[in-house]
């Protein structure tokens, strides 16, 4: 696994240089199987995420088998994402998959945590957040990723995020192209939102940056992890 010396929530995706101009149309219906698998998957998020609130603030610790699961679900979410209209970046179909798939056009990392505040466990997913909740909720119109520690399941297409993807999925019928410019901020908006995912989720105490990490890679330049928990 690669040491980040940045955010530990690392998010990445690539543009596909040749996308469907039409395939974005139907892609709510092919996405369907994935839909009802993370319904159950979010609410073992939910549940997951409950015991670990309990493990952290009696022993200061996230329960690794419980990690490894709650990034898998937000790591599956994030493929679906962009293959639907998160992002509508690739036209690749999403594995059914918690583990990282780094082959794929879009992957997330997340460090794992030796050691977690039992305190901050306690203010950090609602009174923390707060500030970060009025941001992502405008990006993603009603919370998205966000809404993880409540059990919401799926991706919220709605809000500034769902606009843009519109926009480029009219782009791609009528011009074959997915402008570069709305693919970076898209990008940015989502790698917000996931950064606050894990935060909300208990998964890191590092408070997400209140910056626009714009473009597929993060800001740092760094190759990302091929190996991830």
């Amino acid at each position: 696994m690669t040491t980040s010396t940045g955010y530990p929530v690392r998010v990445h995706a690539r543009l596909d240089p040749e996308l469907s101009r039409w395939l974005w149309l139907v892609k709510w219906i092919l996405a369907i199987p994935h839909y009802l698998v993370l319904a159950f998957l979010w609410l073992g998020f939910a549940i997951a995420t409950v015991v670990a609130f309990f493990a952290i603030l009696f022993t200061g610790r996230y329960p690794r088998a419980l990690f490894d699961f709650n990034v898998g679900v937000l790591r599956w979410t994030w493929r679906v994402a962009c293959y639907t209209y998160g992002a509508l970046s690739t036209d690749r179909y999403p594995p059914f998959s918690l583990r990282p798939e780094p082959d794929y056009p879009a992957t997330l990392y997340i460090a794992y945590p030796e050691q977690l505040s039992r305190g901050l466990v306690l203010v950090k997913w609602w009174l923390l957040a707060i500030p970060h909740y009025l941001v992502v909720g405008f990006f993603l119109g009603g919370g998205g990723y966000a809404g993880s520690h409540a059990g919401e399941t799926g991706y919220h297409s709605g809000g500034l995020v769902g606009l843009l993807v519109l926009f480029a999925g009219v782009a791609l019928l009528f011009a074959g192209k997915y402008p570069k410019g709305l693919f970076d901020l898209v990008l940015g908006m989502n790698r917000w939102a996931l950064r606050l995912a894990a935060y909300v989720g208990l998964m890191t105490d590092a408070y997400p940056p209140f910056r626009f990490d714009a473009g597929a890679d993060e800001p740092d330049g760094e190759a990302r992890p091929e190996v991830s928990p």
